[in-house]
């Protein structure tokens, strides 16, 4: 195994992150379903089950009411298959997909990065539908995907037919975290690594500092805070124009949790854009000063206390 620490990450939340809206919306679309309906059920789910003395997780509890959806007719036929095509209707914000391959060029056909094989990757981390994003435009720009996953069953009216029918695979706000210690060490990546590998923090494939993580909101401080708390940067954005959105990032950014806002727009020249590849620069550079200095047998300054 060859240790290094010459990659930087840029993990992107996905609903009002990437996208105006939610992921879920073409599927709407598709069956005629009223989305402010939907979400409004799926809103009150967490206080129905608790006066059943049940505990749900307002995070996911999404998709048990889309699988009740599929049993009572309402998204007739969704399978995963489908859930890949309708992934490819999902419109994104200005600047995207390009963006991505954008920033990608602007570390890796730098001669001066390119001495020292600096990459850059760029992860999802969602509370959304995993089939979905892969469906998506962007997904063949990602290095990794995290979203939640559903296991396909018999069609309760057709049983030749297979419907999403069980929750597979969950991802929520706390559990993002999980994700980002897994790029970290570089879990899929490395044969024989996984989340609860012991390395030592040089050892690992993607170091926080090198990270760069961009969300819109509040329910997204758990995974803030981990790479603040390592050093890492932390961007929150919000659609172009709104005011409430604003407010909230700016927020985030009166409490510490983010070292900036911006709207959530990734064209050139676009605060989004700036921000992004100036740090993405700083990142670059120190990482050239620590690899110069591995060459020359020379230990870096270090500031006198």
């Amino acid at each position: 195994m060859v240790f290094m620490a010459n990659v930087i990450a840029l993990i992107w939340d996905f609903d009002k992150t990437l996208v105006d809206g939610y992921m879920q919306d073409p599927i709407f679309a598709e069956y005629n379903v009223d989305s402010e309906e939907f979400w409004e059920k799926v809103n009150k789910l967490p206080d129905y089950y608790k006066e059943q003395g049940v505990l749900v997780n307002p995070d996911t509890i999404y998709l048990n009411h889309f699988i009740h959806c599929v049993k009572d007719g309402f998204f007739p036929g969704l399978t995963n298959e489908k859930l890949k095509e309708l992934g490819s209707k999902i419109k994104f914000y200005n600047g995207l997909p390009d963006f991505f391959e954008l920033t990608k060029k602007v570390i890796e056909e730098d001669k001066n990065y390119k001495k020292y094989d600096i990459t850059v990757e760029h992860y999802i981390v969602s509370t959304g539908i995993r089939k979905m994003i892969e469906g998506s435009v962007i997904a063949k720009y990602t290095s990794g995907i995290w979203g939640c996953d559903f296991i396909e069953g018999e069609d309760s009216k057709d049983s030749s037919k297979k419907v999403i029918s069980e929750i597979g695979f969950t991802i929520d706000n706390t559990t993002k975290t999980r994700a980002l210690f897994e790029i970290n060490k570089g879990v899929g990546k490395w044969d024989k690594i996984s989340v609860n590998t012991k390395l030592a923090k040089e050892k690992r494939r993607v170091p926080f500092e090198n990270m760069i993580y961009i969300a819109d909101g509040p329910s997204d401080v758990p995974a803030f805070s981990v790479i603040k708390q390592n050093k890492g940067a932390t961007l929150a954005v919000y659609a172009p124009g709104s005011m409430e959105g604003m407010k909230q990032a700016e927020h985030l950014r009166e409490d510490g949790r983010v070292d900036m806002i911006t709207e959530a727009d990734y064209s050139e020249n676009k605060m989004a854009y700036m921000w992004i590849v100036n740090k993405m620069r700083e990142y670059a550079d120190r990482i050239c000063e620590i690899e110069a200095h591995k060459l020359s047998g020379n230990e870096l300054p270090k500031h006198l206390k």
